[in-house]
Protein backbone atom coordinates (compact mmCIF):
# COMPACT_ATOMS: atom_id res chain seq x y z
CA UNK A 1 0.00 0.00 0.00
CA UNK A 2 2.93 2.10 0.73
CA UNK A 3 4.73 2.03 -2.31
CA UNK A 4 1.45 2.24 -4.16
CA UNK A 5 1.06 5.51 -2.28
CA UNK A 6 4.56 6.46 -3.45
CA UNK A 7 4.48 5.95 -6.99
CA UNK A 8 1.08 7.78 -6.82
CA UNK A 9 2.90 10.88 -5.86
CA UNK A 10 5.60 10.38 -7.70
CA UNK A 11 3.85 9.97 -10.87
CA UNK A 12 2.25 13.04 -9.82
CA UNK A 13 4.81 14.88 -9.06
CA UNK A 14 6.00 14.06 -12.67
CA UNK A 15 3.28 15.03 -14.49
CA UNK A 16 2.80 18.59 -12.69
CA UNK A 17 6.42 19.28 -13.97
CA UNK A 18 5.69 18.84 -17.60
CA UNK A 19 5.98 22.48 -19.29
CA UNK A 20 2.79 22.92 -21.71
CA UNK A 21 0.65 20.73 -23.59
CA UNK A 22 1.33 19.41 -27.57
CA UNK A 23 0.23 22.64 -29.13
CA UNK A 24 -2.74 20.69 -31.44
CA UNK A 25 -4.20 23.07 -34.28
CA UNK A 26 -7.83 23.73 -34.27
CA UNK A 27 -10.32 22.13 -36.40
CA UNK A 28 -11.65 24.97 -39.13
CA UNK A 29 -14.50 24.21 -41.44
CA UNK A 30 -13.64 24.72 -44.70
CA UNK A 31 -16.01 24.40 -48.00
CA UNK A 32 -15.01 20.98 -49.70
CA UNK A 33 -14.16 23.35 -53.29
CA UNK A 34 -13.96 26.66 -54.50
CA UNK A 35 -15.11 27.98 -57.35
CA UNK A 36 -11.50 28.65 -58.75
CA UNK A 37 -9.21 25.87 -58.96
CA UNK A 38 -5.66 25.83 -56.35
CA UNK A 39 -3.54 25.85 -59.34
CA UNK A 40 -5.29 28.97 -60.71
CA UNK A 41 -5.31 30.38 -57.23
CA UNK A 42 -1.83 29.84 -57.24
CA UNK A 43 -1.02 30.69 -60.20
CA UNK A 44 -2.25 34.24 -59.93
CA UNK A 45 -0.93 34.43 -56.34
CA UNK A 46 2.78 33.35 -57.00
CA UNK A 47 3.10 35.64 -59.81
CA UNK A 48 4.66 39.42 -60.16
CA UNK A 49 0.98 40.87 -60.84
CA UNK A 50 2.29 44.22 -61.42
CA UNK A 51 4.28 43.08 -64.39
CA UNK A 52 0.92 42.55 -66.32
CA UNK A 53 0.50 46.07 -66.75
CA UNK A 54 3.38 45.90 -69.26
CA UNK A 55 5.08 49.13 -68.11
CA UNK A 56 8.71 49.12 -67.06
CA UNK A 57 8.82 52.24 -65.45
CA UNK A 58 6.49 50.51 -62.57
CA UNK A 59 8.51 47.61 -63.01
CA UNK A 60 11.82 49.36 -61.58
CA UNK A 61 9.64 51.32 -59.30
CA UNK A 62 8.71 48.08 -57.62
CA UNK A 63 12.03 46.84 -58.11
CA UNK A 64 13.04 49.63 -56.21
CA UNK A 65 11.19 49.75 -53.64
CA UNK A 66 11.92 46.18 -52.66
CA UNK A 67 15.70 47.17 -52.58
CA UNK A 68 15.20 50.42 -50.47
CA UNK A 69 12.22 50.43 -48.49
CA UNK A 70 13.19 50.64 -44.59
CA UNK A 71 10.38 48.83 -43.42
CA UNK A 72 10.98 45.71 -45.27
CA UNK A 73 14.31 45.74 -44.57
CA UNK A 74 13.64 45.94 -41.02
CA UNK A 75 11.55 43.14 -41.47
CA UNK A 76 14.19 40.81 -43.06
CA UNK A 77 16.47 41.97 -40.42
CA UNK A 78 13.85 40.33 -37.82
CA UNK A 79 13.68 37.00 -39.57
CA UNK A 80 17.63 36.58 -39.29
CA UNK A 81 17.42 37.72 -35.64
CA UNK A 82 14.87 35.30 -35.21
CA UNK A 83 16.54 32.68 -37.61
CA UNK A 84 19.30 32.69 -35.42
CA UNK A 85 17.61 32.31 -31.74
CA UNK A 86 15.68 29.60 -33.49
CA UNK A 87 18.93 27.61 -34.11
CA UNK A 88 20.47 28.66 -30.80
CA UNK A 89 17.44 27.21 -29.00
CA UNK A 90 16.84 24.06 -31.05
CA UNK A 91 20.61 22.86 -30.60
CA UNK A 92 19.94 22.15 -26.84
CA UNK A 93 18.02 19.09 -27.90
CA UNK A 94 21.58 17.21 -29.10
CA UNK A 95 24.74 16.77 -27.51
CA UNK A 96 27.17 19.69 -26.71
CA UNK A 97 30.71 19.08 -27.24
CA UNK A 98 33.68 21.75 -26.21
CA UNK A 99 37.00 20.96 -26.88
CA UNK A 100 40.39 22.86 -26.05
CA UNK A 101 44.26 22.57 -26.52
CA UNK A 102 46.67 24.54 -24.39
CA UNK A 103 50.84 24.48 -25.44
CA UNK A 104 52.78 25.84 -22.57
CA UNK A 105 56.85 26.32 -22.30
CA UNK A 106 57.83 26.40 -18.39
CA UNK A 107 61.30 26.87 -16.54
CA UNK A 108 61.75 25.34 -13.25
CA UNK A 109 63.78 27.33 -11.12
CA UNK A 110 63.23 25.15 -8.23
CA UNK A 111 65.87 22.25 -9.45
CA UNK A 112 68.33 25.37 -10.03
CA UNK A 113 71.71 23.66 -9.00
CA UNK A 114 74.30 26.15 -7.82
CA UNK A 115 76.83 26.42 -10.63
CA UNK A 116 74.78 24.05 -12.54
CA UNK A 117 72.28 26.74 -14.75
CA UNK A 118 69.46 28.18 -14.94
CA UNK A 119 66.81 25.60 -14.14
CA UNK A 120 64.95 22.69 -16.12
CA UNK A 121 62.92 24.31 -19.04
CA UNK A 122 59.90 21.58 -20.47
CA UNK A 123 57.46 21.98 -22.89
CA UNK A 124 53.49 21.02 -21.77
CA UNK A 125 51.14 20.58 -23.76
CA UNK A 126 47.31 19.90 -23.01
CA UNK A 127 44.41 18.72 -24.35
CA UNK A 128 40.23 19.03 -23.12
CA UNK A 129 37.46 17.13 -23.97
CA UNK A 130 34.27 18.04 -22.40
CA UNK A 131 30.62 16.61 -23.91
CA UNK A 132 27.03 17.77 -22.32
CA UNK A 133 23.73 16.71 -23.23
CA UNK A 134 20.38 17.82 -21.00
CA UNK A 135 17.92 15.16 -21.45
CA UNK A 136 14.80 17.15 -21.71
CA UNK A 137 12.34 14.72 -19.72
CA UNK A 138 10.18 17.72 -18.70
CA UNK A 139 10.04 19.49 -22.32
CA UNK A 140 11.24 22.67 -21.72
CA UNK A 141 13.63 22.71 -24.48
CA UNK A 142 10.70 21.41 -27.27
CA UNK A 143 8.57 23.68 -25.71
CA UNK A 144 11.21 26.91 -26.26
CA UNK A 145 11.99 25.58 -29.63
CA UNK A 146 8.03 25.70 -30.79
CA UNK A 147 7.96 28.94 -29.68
CA UNK A 148 11.00 30.36 -31.56
CA UNK A 149 9.95 28.77 -34.65
CA UNK A 150 6.12 30.02 -34.25
CA UNK A 151 8.12 33.39 -33.94
CA UNK A 152 10.25 32.98 -36.89
CA UNK A 153 7.19 31.81 -39.00
CA UNK A 154 5.46 34.83 -38.03
CA UNK A 155 8.22 36.72 -38.71
CA UNK A 156 8.22 35.57 -41.87
CA UNK A 157 4.72 35.94 -42.62
CA UNK A 158 5.36 39.54 -41.24
CA UNK A 159 7.79 40.48 -44.18
CA UNK A 160 5.53 38.93 -46.94
CA UNK A 161 2.71 40.90 -45.61
CA UNK A 162 4.98 43.89 -45.91
CA UNK A 163 6.11 42.73 -49.56
CA UNK A 164 2.20 42.41 -50.50
CA UNK A 165 1.51 45.85 -49.02
CA UNK A 166 4.76 47.41 -50.23
CA UNK A 167 3.93 46.39 -53.66
CA UNK A 168 0.54 47.38 -53.84
CA UNK A 169 0.85 50.76 -52.63
CA UNK A 170 3.35 51.41 -54.75
CA UNK A 171 1.30 49.85 -58.02
CA UNK A 172 -1.40 52.44 -57.06
CA UNK A 173 0.35 55.23 -56.50
CA UNK A 174 1.45 55.23 -59.63
CA UNK A 175 -1.51 54.24 -61.43
CA UNK A 176 -3.24 57.14 -59.63
CA UNK A 177 -0.21 59.80 -60.25
CA UNK A 178 -0.96 58.51 -64.27
CA UNK A 179 -4.46 59.18 -63.44
CA UNK A 180 -3.93 62.49 -61.97
CA UNK A 181 -1.23 63.27 -65.35
CA UNK A 182 -4.38 62.48 -67.07
CA UNK A 183 -6.65 64.77 -66.01
CA UNK A 184 -4.19 67.57 -66.00
CA UNK A 185 -4.21 66.51 -69.59
CA UNK A 186 -7.64 66.89 -70.24
CA UNK A 187 -7.74 70.13 -67.96
CA UNK A 188 -5.11 72.18 -69.81
CA UNK A 189 -6.59 70.71 -73.10
CA UNK A 190 -9.71 72.35 -72.33
CA UNK A 191 -8.64 75.85 -70.67
CA UNK A 192 -6.98 76.07 -74.13
CA UNK A 193 -10.38 75.72 -75.74
CA UNK A 194 -12.04 77.77 -73.67
CA UNK A 195 -8.90 80.42 -74.50
CA UNK A 196 -9.34 79.97 -77.64
CA UNK A 197 -13.58 80.44 -77.73
CA UNK A 198 -13.25 83.61 -75.17
CA UNK A 199 -10.24 85.37 -78.01
CA UNK A 200 -13.53 84.50 -80.51
CA UNK A 201 -16.31 85.90 -78.21
CA UNK A 202 -13.98 88.89 -77.71
CA UNK A 203 -13.94 89.87 -81.30
CA UNK A 204 -17.65 89.62 -81.65
CA UNK A 205 -18.35 91.68 -78.88
CA UNK A 206 -15.96 93.72 -80.59
CA UNK A 207 -18.14 93.85 -83.86
CA UNK A 208 -21.12 94.47 -81.90
CA UNK A 209 -22.12 90.78 -82.70
CA UNK A 210 -22.90 89.70 -78.67
CA UNK A 211 -23.46 91.14 -75.97
CA UNK A 212 -21.37 91.77 -72.93
CA UNK A 213 -23.54 89.47 -70.63
CA UNK A 214 -22.51 86.59 -73.49
CA UNK A 215 -19.19 87.71 -72.89
CA UNK A 216 -18.75 87.70 -69.46
CA UNK A 217 -20.66 83.70 -69.25
CA UNK A 218 -17.39 83.06 -71.93
CA UNK A 219 -15.00 84.39 -69.54
CA UNK A 220 -16.34 82.64 -66.62
CA UNK A 221 -16.07 79.45 -68.31
CA UNK A 222 -12.66 80.10 -69.40
CA UNK A 223 -11.38 81.45 -65.83
CA UNK A 224 -12.96 78.26 -64.19
CA UNK A 225 -11.11 75.74 -67.06
CA UNK A 226 -8.00 77.73 -65.46
CA UNK A 227 -8.86 77.57 -62.02
CA UNK A 228 -8.87 73.53 -62.27
CA UNK A 229 -5.19 73.09 -62.89
CA UNK A 230 -3.48 74.30 -60.17
CA UNK A 231 -5.09 72.20 -57.72
CA UNK A 232 -4.37 68.74 -60.15
CA UNK A 233 -0.78 69.82 -60.14
CA UNK A 234 -0.67 70.13 -56.71
CA UNK A 235 -1.90 66.76 -56.12
CA UNK A 236 0.36 65.61 -58.27
CA UNK A 237 3.18 66.61 -56.61
CA UNK A 238 1.78 64.94 -53.37
CA UNK A 239 1.62 62.07 -55.05
CA UNK A 240 5.17 62.38 -56.15
CA UNK A 241 6.17 63.25 -52.38
CA UNK A 242 4.14 60.15 -50.90
CA UNK A 243 5.90 57.32 -53.90
CA UNK A 244 8.83 58.96 -53.39
CA UNK A 245 8.76 57.79 -49.46
CA UNK A 246 8.05 54.50 -50.67
CA UNK A 247 11.16 54.01 -52.35
CA UNK A 248 13.07 55.21 -49.46
CA UNK A 249 14.03 58.13 -51.32
CA UNK A 250 13.91 62.05 -50.52
CA UNK A 251 10.32 63.87 -52.11
CA UNK A 252 11.10 64.43 -55.96
CA UNK A 253 9.96 63.89 -59.52
CA UNK A 254 8.63 60.34 -60.37
CA UNK A 255 9.44 59.10 -64.11
CA UNK A 256 6.38 58.18 -66.16
CA UNK A 257 6.02 54.74 -68.25
CA UNK A 258 2.96 54.67 -70.20
CA UNK A 259 -0.19 56.45 -69.94
CA UNK A 260 -2.99 55.39 -68.18
CA UNK A 261 -4.71 54.72 -71.38
CA UNK A 262 -1.69 52.60 -72.09
CA UNK A 263 -1.56 50.06 -69.42
CA UNK A 264 -2.78 46.89 -69.81
CA UNK A 265 -5.73 45.78 -67.08
CA UNK A 266 -3.94 42.29 -65.34
CA UNK A 267 -6.59 39.47 -66.28
CA UNK A 268 -8.56 38.32 -63.23
CA UNK A 269 -10.40 34.77 -63.57
CA UNK A 270 -13.56 34.37 -63.19
CA UNK A 271 -14.78 33.05 -59.42
CA UNK A 272 -11.52 34.04 -57.62
CA UNK A 273 -12.36 33.57 -54.30
CA UNK A 274 -11.70 37.37 -52.22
Amino acid sequence: MRKSLIAALLALLASGCMVGPDYLRPQVETPPAWRLSDEAANDLANTAWWQQFDDPVLDDLVSTALRENHDLMIATARIEQFAGNYGFVRAGLFPQVDAGYEARRQRDISAVVIGAGNGITYNSYNAVLNASWEIDIWGRIRRQTEAARAQLLASEEGRRGVILSLVGSVAGAYINLRDLDRQLQIARATAKIRGESYDIFKDRYMGGVISMLELSQNKSQYDEALASIPPIEKAIAQQENGLSVLLGRNPGPIPRGKSIDQLRLPAIPAGLPS
